[in-house]
C-alpha cells in the first residue's frame, strides 16, 4: 500500500472515530436538550474534519507550517458551524412554539366548544320546564273558558295575557343568553348618554313600582357619556330596575344613580383603568346572605330550592342576562348589602 493511501486510510479513520465519539455525545445530549445537541452536531463535524486533517498532514510529513494554515482555515470554519447550529436551534425552537401555541388553541377551542354545548343542553332542559308552567296555566284557563266556569269578574284573560308577557320575557332572556355563551353576540356600539338611557329604564319600571306600591327614582351625577351598545345595556338596566322593584316590599325604595368615577378605584386599585361609567341599582329588599350573593348571576338560580318560578317570578335569566351583556362591553357587574338592602353596581369602560 502507498504512503499516500495509508495516509487517507489513518485520516478516514481518525475522523471517524472523532465522530463517532462526538456523535455519541451529541445523542447523550439530546436527550437532555435538542436545541443544545443542534448546536453540538456542526462543531463535532468541524472537529472530526480537522482530525482527519491533522493526521493526514502529519502522515504525509507536510511541514509545520503548512499543517499551521491547514488547521486555521479549519479554525475558521468554527464560528460558521457555530451559526449554522445556532440557526438550527432557533428554527426548532420556533417549530416548538408554533406546534404548542396551536395545540393549546386547538385545546381551547374544544373545551369552548364543549362549554357552548354545555349550555346549549342547560338551556334547552331548563327552558323546556320552566316554559312547560306558565302553558299549563294558559291552557287550564283557556279550557276554563271554553267550558263556561271562568271565575267571577273574568280574570282570566289578563292572566292569560300576564303569563304570555312573562313567556315572551323569558324567550327574550333566552336568546340573550344564548347568543352570549355562543360568541355570537353582536355590539353596536355609539356614543350615548347613560343618564338617558337611566332615565328611559325608570320611565319602563315606573307602572310596575307603582303597582307594587314601591317608590322609584334616580338622577345621574352630571354628563355621563359612554360608548356602548345602548339598546342592550338599556335591557341591563330594565332587568335590575325590575329586579329591585320585585325584591323590595310595599312601601319600599328603589334607586338608580349614574355617575363617572376612576377605574382603578375598586378593588385595591385593580379596576378596569381609565374613567368608568357607574350605575348603581339600591333596593329595600332587606339585605341577601353571601352565599345567596355569589349565587345570583348563576343561570336559572332564584335563591331556593324551588325549580318552577311562582306566580309574578322571573325565570331566573335576568341577573345572568346582566353579567353576560356587562362583560361583552368589558365591564363589571357585583351585589353587596348596603342600608337595609342591596346595591348591585355594574362598571363600564368610556371608551
Amino acid at each position: 500500500m502507498t504512503p499516500e493511501a495509508s495516509a487517507v486510510l489513518l485520516a478516514s479513520g481518525s475522523a471517524a472515530a472523532t465522530g463517532a465519539l462526538g456523535a455519541l455525545g451529541v445523542w447523550a445530549l439530546a436527550r437532555r436538550s435538542i436545541p443544545a445537541a443542534l448546536v453540538a452536531a456542526p462543531l463535532v463535524v468541524n472537529l472530526s474534519v480537522a482530525a482527519g486533517v491533522l493526521v493526514s498532514a502529519r502522515a504525509m510529513f507536510i511541514s509545520e507550517h503548512d499543517v499551521s494554515l491547514v488547521l486555521l482555515v479549519v479554525a475558521a470554519a468554527v464560528p460558521v458551524a457555530l451559526g449554522y447550529g445556532l440557526l438550527l436551534a432557533r428554527r426548532l425552537h420556533r417549530l416548538d412554539r408554533a406546534a404548542a401555541d396551536r395545540a393549546a388553541e386547538a385545546v381551547a377551542t374544544r373545551e369552548r366548544d364543549a362549554q357552548v354545548e354545555a349550555h346549549r343542553r342547560d338551556l334547552v332542559a331548563w327552558a323546556s320546564h320552566d316554559l312547560r308552567t306558565p302553558l299549563a296555566g294558559i291552557r287550564a284557563m283557556a279550557e276554563a273558558m271554553e267550558d263556561g266556569v271562568e271565575p267571577a269578574g273574568g280574570s282570566y284573560p289578563a292572566r292569560i295575557r300576564a303569563e304570555a308577557d312573562r313567556m315572551a320575557a323569558m324567550v327574550e332572556d333566552l336568546l340573550a343568553l344564548s347568543r352570549i355563551h355562543s360568541g355570537a353576540l353582536t355590539l353596536r356600539y355609539e356614543r350615548v348618554s347613560v343618564a338617558d338611557l337611566v332615565s328611559d329604564a325608570l320611565a319602563t319600571g315606573r307602572p310596575l313600582a307603582e303597582r307594587r306600591g314601591v317608590v322609584l327614582d334616580g338622577r345621574a351625577d352630571g354628563t355621563v357619556l359612554a360608548r356602548l351598545d345602548a339598546r342592550e345595556i338599556g335591557r341591563v338596566l330594565d332587568n335590575l330596575i325590575g329586579n329591585a322593584i320585585a325584591a323590595s316590599p310595599a312601601g319600599g325604595h328603589v334607586s338608580v344613580t349614574a355617575r363617572c368615577e376612576d377605574g382603578d378605584a375598586v378593588d385595591g386599585g385593580a379596576g378596569l383603568g381609565g374613567t368608568v361609567a357607574v350605575v348603581r341599582v339600591s333596593d329595600s329588599c332587606g339585605g341577601i346572605p353571601e352565599a345567596v350573593r355569589e349565587r345570583m348571576f348563576q343561570p336559572w338560580w332564584r335563591g331556593d330550592s324551588a325549580r318552577s318560578p311562582g306566580p309574578g317570578e322571573g325565570s331566573g335569566l335576568g341577573l345572568a342576562v346582566v353579567r353576560g351583556l356587562v362583560e361583552a362591553h368589558g365591564g363589571r357587574v357585583g351585589i353587596v348589602n348596603a342600608d337595609g338592602g342591596c346595591v348591585v353596581e355594574v362598571r363600564l369602560p368610556q371608551g
